[in-house]
């Protein structure tokens, strides 16, 4: 799975869990879901910076490789 499919689907996971907690009518499955939903934008967030970093690292090694 690439960098920005893992990413879209962590968001794609986070959003479906925060429709959960709004169809919840309990409040510990309504918890449970906005628990669910922070781990999930946690992991979205990671893939975020690891891709931010491998396109960063990418770009300079191309600039050594050009001189």
């Amino acid at each position: 799975m690439s960098g920005t499919s893992q990413l879209e689907f962590y968001r794609a996971r986070a959003s479906q869990a925060r429709a959960d907690a709004e169809m919840a009518t309990l409040a510990h499955v309504r918890e449970r879901c906005l628990r669910s939903e922070a781990a999930w934008l946690q992991l979205a967030g990671r893939a975020a910076r690891s891709e931010e970093m491998r396109e960063r690292l990418a770009a300079e090694k191309e600039a050594r490789e050009a001189v």
